[in-house]
């Protein structure tokens, strides 16, 4: 076997950069880029450099460590997949803007993977015949791509990048959750690896995935773009676009009084409509007139809570709506700014479920100028679908234990779905039980994206001079300085310091480049490799080096010969900065 040597950076790919590009508008995007570890082609498609290629690769490792701990087998699946799969699943007919959809040559349509659902179904109901086969767990790293709309933030929002997916396979729901609840675990095990321990479980919307419950892992961070709902008492947490609250019943307590029309001129909105009555926002209905698909349709929910749009589309099973204009309105006969669910007979009426049970509120008269007392539910008015439409604000209750609700703000660094049988029924993936008899094959899925989680650990550890990579995924563990030029004593003093700590396994760089010191120093704080070790005249005079870790502004000295064994005694691997 060749003897382990330090990597001489003279030899190395590498170019660091003064400025950041102008559409850098994340620090994790801005900072890769100026240390060179990435380099865009196109809108959210980059090539990995030597660098932070070494990171994403630490990173895949921790995450097949974590998953064959848990009885994964690691596989491949292809990147480009026959549409006949996605046609079976109804994925390839569902108007899924992110799909990259082609024909090959003989006109046969072609997807690139957003993801692998299809393909593993495919593979197992043609593998997998009896219960004796099952459960199985499978995970693969394979790129992806999915044409994001605006592309991001570096490898925050991509359109093509490598991710960890993995599928499960069970008889029934209680292997599922069983196994969910240890995938769960070695999640939050691979961020913690990866210097993230500040991620949280969250619910999550099932979107294009399908299925009947899935969650997001998320990093709490000012730059995300989910919106993040948290009780800090009990532990509760959903993305808002699922989260729930505790919906307090207005006027519980009253019996349902007689209806009364009041003149309420110009009010048509809750804050006039409130002063003029002088009453509180949450006695009052606000009703919404939505055009959903080719139909004109009314949306009541209490006047001091706001329409979750992500929930309607839950609700009603499809996205395609719209606020209606005026006209459109109008032409029903509906009246802007006064209308209401009662007495609605031709149009249909949605109810957030929190109206339901409060008694005598406030609403429109479907005439001009004029609001209705003491309206209730059941008596005046009923839905066609009640359903939670309302969206979590600040300080609104929890749910589950009725404390105030925190929002804040994450990046998504993972998820998980239960998916039952959402694709083994469309697939026709069926076991035989012990009786002989056939049954869908229950599943789940679960993802986590590399690119994504060594950016957000660059977004979580930098300073004003660049990146801090936690030892766990940083691309090298040491690099050494010579303050000397080849062929002098510090140079070669430096040199052999290097090698030696590469032969101890430690991952060390050389940097024998002729450049100034300082520019050398720049480059290094700006691409963050945790600890530097520099070895001056004068420092070499006193029999000593200079030991500086990057996420500490003061260095020690400490005796030559005790450099290798000070290094292994001190890099500290599996721990957070």
């Amino acid at each position: 076997m060749k003897e382990q040597k330090a990597l001489r950076m003279s030899k190395m790919l590498i170019k660091t950069f003064r400025e950041a590009p102008a559409d850098a508008d994340l620090r994790s995007h801005a900072l890769m880029m100026r240390a060179g570890l990435i380099k865009q082609l196109a809108s959210g498609i980059y090539s990995y450099m030597p660098m932070l290629y070494r990171t994403l690769r630490k990173i895949e490792q921790i995450m097949r460590e974590e998953m064959d701990a848990i009885d994964c087998q690691e596989m491949n699946m292809p990147v480009t997949h026959s549409a006949d799969l996605w046609k079976e699943s109804g994925r390839f007919q569902a108007d899924i803007a992110e799909m990259m959809k082609f024909q090959d040559r003989n006109g046969r349509d072609m997807v690139l993977a957003m993801t692998h659902e299809e393909v593993i179904t495919d593979i197992i109901r043609n593998f997998v015949d009896s219960y004796k086969q099952l459960p199985q767990y499978m995970y693969h790293m394979q790129t992806k791509f999915r044409d994001e709309r605006r592309a991001r933030g570096g490898l925050i929002r991509v359109r093509e990048f490598v991710m960890k997916d993995a599928y499960s396979f069970n008889t029934d729901e209680a292997g599922l959750d069983a196994f969910y609840t240890d995938i769960s675990e070695a999640y939050f095990n691979i961020y913690r690896r990866a210097g993230l321990p500040q991620v949280v479980r969250v619910a999550g919307d099932n979107g294009v995935m399908g299925g009947k419950e899935s969650h997001e892992y998320m990093y709490v961070t000012p730059i995300g773009e989910d919106r993040l709902v948290i009780c800090p008492d009990c532990g509760y947490a959903a993305n808002m676009e699922v989260a729930v609250q505790h919906k307090t019943i207005i006027n519980e307590d009253q019996d349902m009084a007689s209806l009364e029309e009041v003149a309420t001129p110009d009010a048509k909105e809750i804050a006039v409509l409130s002063e003029l009555l002088d009453i509180k926002h949450d006695q009052t209905i606000k009703t919404l007139i939505y055009k959903i698909e080719d139909e004109i349709v009314l949306i009541s929910l209490r006047g001091d809570m706001m329409l979750n749009e992500v929930k309607l589309a839950g609700a009603l099973k499809t996205a395609k709506f719209r606020p209606a204009t005026t006209d459109e309105a109008l032409a029903v006969g509906l009246i802007p700014g006064f209308v209401s669910p009662i007495g609605q007979q031709n149009i249909k009426v949605i109810v957030d479920d929190g109206l339901v049970e409060c008694r005598n509120m406030i609403a429109g008269a479907n005439k001009e100028g004029y609001h209705v007392l003491n309206v209730n539910y059941g008596r005046d008015y009923e839905a066609d679908l009640i359903a939670d439409v309302i969206e979590v604000q600040e300080d609104s209750l929890c749910a589950m234990c009725q404390a105030p609700l925190e929002i804040t703000r994450g990046v998504e660094v993972g998820n998980i779905f239960k998916l039952g049988t959402r694709y083994s029924e469309s697939l026709q993936a069926y076991y035989s039980d012990d009786k002989g008899e056939r049954h869908p094959i229950i599943m789940g899925s679960y993802g986590i994206g590399v690119g994504r989680l060594a950016a957000c650990a660059v977004e979580e550890y930098n300073d004003e001079n660049g990146i801090i990579w936690p030892m766990n995924i940083a691309p090298y563990h040491v690099v050494v300085v010579p303050m000397g030029k080849e062929g002098e004593e510090v140079f070669e003093v430096a040199e052999k310091i290097a090698d030696d700590l590469a032969k101890q396994g430690i991952e060390t760089l050389f940097d024998d480049r002729k450049l100034r010191n300082g520019v050398k120093f720049n480059d290094l704080d700006l691409i963050g490799i945790p600890l530097r070790i520099v070895i001056g005249k004068r420092t070499l005079a006193e029999g000593k080096a200079e030991i500086k870790w990057r996420n500490n502004a003061e260095a020690e000295l400490i005796p030559l010969e005790a450099v290798c064994a000070w290094a292994k005694e001190n890099i500290k691997f599996d721990v957070t900065l």
